[in-house]
C-alpha cells in the first residue's frame, strides 16, 4: 500500500498494489497518523466512563476490591501470612497489574472489526485501532500504581530502592499487551473465534500466573514451569518492587522479554502486510 502525493489543495490519494508496504515506510505511516491514534484514544477513553459519577476510579477500585478479597481468603486458607514479606502487597501489586493486561486485550482483540464502520468509511491503518485500548488504559494503569504506593504503608510494605523497579515493570507491560493486542486483533479478522478464546484464556491465564499465591506454593514440580509463562517474570516485577518477593528465577523475566519481542515482531508483520485486506473481511 502506497500514497501518492499531491499538490497542495488536491484530494489525498491511496494506491493499493498485490503487494505490502515496505515496513520503514509502513512505520512512518503509522507515526504520521499518530494525532488520529491520540483522538481515537482520547475518545475511547471519554466514552468508557461517560455518564459514570466515579469515572476513572472504576478501573482501579474493580481489581482492588479483588485483590482484598484475595488476601482475606487467601491469608488464612492458603496459609500465606507468613512468608517473610507482605503477602496483601503482593497480592495488590499483582492484581493491579494484570488489570490493565486483561482489560486491554479483551478490548484490542476485537478492536479492528468492532470499529469497521469507520475504517471502512475513512481511511488510515487500522493498525491505530489495535493500539487504542492500549493507550486509553494507561491513564488506569498509572492510577492504580499510585493506590498501590499509597496501600504499601497499611499493608505492611516498605518504600525502597526496589520501587524503581516499577519503572521497567511497566514499560515491559505495555510492550507485552501491545504486542499481544496486535496478533489477537489481526486474528480475529479471520477467525472471529479468537473474541471468546482470548475471553477464555484471559480468565484461565489468570490462575496459571503467580498472582493471589506464590510460585512456591505450586511444590517443586509445577513452580519450575511457571517460568514459562510470559506474564509470570513481568507480574514478577510488579510484585518484587511492592513487595520484595520474587519467587520465580529471574530468567522469567527474559522469558517475558523473548516472548514480547517474537509477539512484537510477529503482530506488526501481520499489520503490515494484510491491513489492505482486512477491509473486505469487515
Amino acid at each position: 500500500m502506497t500514497d501518492t502525493s499531491v499538490e497542495e489543495g488536491t484530494p489525498y490519494q491511496l494506491e493499493l498494489t498485490a503487494r505490502p508496504t515496505r515496513f520503514v515506510p509502513w512505520m512512518r505511516e503509522l507515526w504520521a497518523f499518530r494525532e488520529v491514534t491520540a483522538i481515537l484514544a482520547r475518545k475511547d477513553f471519554q466514552t468508557k466512563y461517560k455518564r459514570a459519577s466515579f469515572g476513572i476510579v472504576w478501573a482501579v477500585v474493580l481489581p482492588l476490591l479483588q485483590g482484598i478479597v484475595f488476601v482475606v481468603l487467601l491469608t488464612h486458607i492458603g496459609r500465606f501470612s507468613h512468608l517473610g514479606y507482605s503477602y496483601a502487597a503482593f497480592v495488590l501489586a499483582g492484581n493491579l497489574a494484570w488489570a490493565y493486561f486483561a482489560t486491554v486485550a479483551q478490548a484490542a482483540s476485537t478492536s479492528i472489526v468492532d470499529n469497521s464502520s469507520m475504517t471502512d468509511k475513512v481511511w488510515f491503518p487500522r493498525t491505530i485501532v489495535a493500539l487504542v485500548p492500549s493507550i486509553s488504559n494507561l491513564f488506569g494503569l498509572g492510577t492504580s500504581m499510585l493506590i498501590l504506593l499509597a496501600a504499601m504503608p497499611i499493608v505492611h510494605a516498605h518504600f525502597t530502592w526496589r520501587l524503581w523497579v516499577l519503572i521497567p515493570a511497566i514499560v515491559l507491560m505495555i510492550a507485552f499487551t501491545v504486542a499481544f493486542s496486535l496478533v489477537t486483533a489481526a486474528l480475529h479478522v479471520y477467525y472471529r473465534d479468537t473474541k471468546f478464546i482470548v475471553q477464555a484464556g484471559v480468565l484461565l491465564w489468570f490462575y496459571v500466573t503467580p498472582i493471589i499465591y506464590p510460585a512456591h506454593a505450586l511444590g517443586r514440580h509445577i513452580a519450575p514451569w511457571l517460568v514459562l509463562n510470559p506474564m509470570t517474570g513481568i507480574i514478577g516485577l510488579f510484585q518484587f518492587a511492592a513487595a520484595g518477593n520474587f519467587g520465580p528465577m529471574a530468567h522469567a523475566v527474559l522469558v517475558s522479554v523473548a516472548f514480547t519481542v517474537v509477539f512484537m515482531v510477529i503482530g506488526l508483520q501481520a499489520q503490515r502486510r494484510y491491513d489492505r485486506l482486512f477491509v473486505d473481511l469487515l
